[in-house]
């Protein structure tokens, strides 16, 4: 598979974020106890791996804590667009979390989304969320910039 150039990550992580945000829209409607108590506890993973500074840990429990949104969406299609996608971005994912600050700022972003989850609040939910992915794409943008200036 080809790699993409930097613009076109930046595309795909604006797309990514067009598609959590259907994702997150209808989990917010469908989302079931259990499932919220799963998304809580994945959340508390990923506060965990903040507190202890682990950027990998965080990677994984961020990963669960997406995949379980696009699983209570409640639409295979959409669900395996994202899916599709989300493999496609994992790499530059995991790169923009070396940003300073990114990881406590992505957990303050995860904090709002389950509470909209929870709340039911759909609109609310696909908008933090869409925020949150989109950013990745700034975020790596950012990373990218840094890395031509030492390069330099």
């Amino acid at each position: 598979m080809r790699q993409p150039g930097p613009l076109e990550i930046v595309e795909m992580f604006e797309a990514m974020a067009e598609f959590e945000a259907s994702c997150a829209r209808l989990a917010a409607k469908r989302i079931t106890d259990r499932a919220l108590d799963d998304l809580r506890a994945a959340n508390e993973r990923c506060r965990a791996a903040v507190e202890n500074g682990n950027p990998d840990t965080y990677y994984a429990e961020n990963e669960a804590f997406h995949l379980l949104i696009y699983e209570q969406c409640g639409n295979a299609y959409i669900q395996q667009e994202a899916l599709r996608l989300h493999r496609r971005l994992k790499p530059y994912r995991r790169l923009q979390l070396r940003v300073r600050g990114r990881m406590k700022q992505s957990m303050s972003e995860h904090e709002a989304i389950v509470a909209a989850m929870a709340a039911g609040e759909a609109e609310v939910a696909a908008s933090t969320i869409r925020d949150h992915v989109a950013i990745q794409g700034e975020k790596f943008h950012t990373l990218l910039a840094s890395l031509k200036e030492t390069a330099a």
